[in-house]
């Protein structure tokens, strides 16, 4: 159940990610960029979150799942500080 669960995590970031960044290319609005930038690094962090609990469960991975959601994190703090519309 689990397996679903983190799967289904990656798919909607991903989606998010991808209609964030397809209605930036549209409207071309800088906070959608940077908000699309984070989904998709929140992107990476569920697939390193799948690697890490369900294809490597032997090796750590922790802090490269922590490290891409502060990255995550940054990039949305930054779009909201310094982007002014």
């Amino acid at each position: 159940m689990s397996a679903a669960i983190y799967i289904l995590c990656a798919l909607t970031s991903l989606a998010c990610a991808w209609l964030l960044l397809n209605r930036y290319w549209n409207s071309g609005h800088r906070l959608l960029f940077w908000s699309g930038l984070c989904f998709a690094v929140l992107t990476v962090n569920n697939l390193l979150l799948v690697f890490d609990k369900l294809v490597f469960p032997d090796i750590d991975l922790l802090p490269y799942r922590d490290a891409s959601a502060l990255a995550a994190v940054l990039l949305l703090l930054y779009g909201l500080i310094y982007e002014k519309e």
